[in-house]
């Protein structure tokens, strides 16, 4: 079993500052995204913008997954392939994205409402990101890795949602998947300890329908049994007293889409 990396405050500045790249290549993509626009378009966007800015495309062959973006369409869940899809109106769009710099990873999530979305998909939106607020809450140390999931599965299930229980979020920093797994479902007071130095990306799946997934023959793409969408939203987090530091940020991509509006 691989062991758990404990940073340094130093090791988790580096951590933020390649979250912060993360946060603003997934604002450029925010500025892009939208009707008429390829998938592929964002993928090659936020490619050029991380190498501007001295990073790397952390999942660019990644295990060799052949792009720098995961982008997840309506009823897929994560790892999607960006291609020439042409996002329509109506479309919920989730875009993974993690970079390497100065030798250390970060990872995040979002998901974009484009144009006139139903208005139970805006739901399990809001709800999802509330999820994953909620978790954030339960990163400190003392609680455990099951107070975590556990706040991300009662808020989603108590919504009438349903939570995938294939994927987890991980430990992150030295590598892009660390020790320990962080599911989004779990049982209050069990499992790993967190301590002061642990990194975490904490990321809600959540369906609108069955917490149940496919898995596609491209040996990536994830999809919700039912067809119904699902919403992904992702955070790296660092384990502090009292309160979790976030070294991510929706802010950036936030501020975008309300001068869009």
């Amino acid at each position: 079993m691989s062991k758990i990396y404990y940073k340094s405050s130093e090791d988790i500045e580096k951590i933020r500052e390649s979250s912060l790249l993360v946060s603003k290549s997934l604002a450029e993509v925010a500025k892009l995204i939208g009707e008429g626009v390829k998938t592929i378009q964002l993928n090659n966007l936020a490619e050029e913008f991380i190498r501007d800015h001295g990073g790397i495309p952390a999942f660019l062959n990644y295990n060799g997954f052949p792009y720098s973006l995961c982008i997840s369409l309506n009823d897929q869940v994560v790892h999607g392939f960006p291609g020439e899809y042409v996002i329509k109106d109506g479309d919920i769009v989730s875009v993974d994205c993690g970079v390497i710099l100065n030798d250390f990873y970060g990872d995040s999530a979002y998901t974009f409402p484009i144009g006139n979305v139903a208005a139970e998909t805006l739901r399990l939106l809001q709800v999802t990101k509330e999820c994953l607020n909620l978790a954030i809450d339960k990163a400190v140390v003392g609680m455990r890795i099951g107070d975590v999931g556990y706040a991300v599965q009662e808020h989603a299930e108590k919504n009438g949602f349903g939570v995938v229980k294939e994927l987890v979020g991980h430990g992150v920093g030295v590598k892009l998947h660390e020790k320990p797994e962080v599911p989004n479902y779990g049982k209050r007071g069990s499992g790993i300890k967190l301590e002061e130095g642990m990194v975490i990306a904490i990321e809600p799946m959540i369906n609108a329908g069955r917490a149940g997934v496919k898995f596609w023959d491209d040996g990536w793409t994830v999809s919700t049994v039912d067809k119904k969408p699902s919403a992904h939203y992702e955070h790296t987090v660092a384990i502090k007293k009292g309160k979790a530091d976030v070294l991510s940020t929706f802010d950036y991509i936030e501020e975008v889409l309300k001068q869009k509006d």
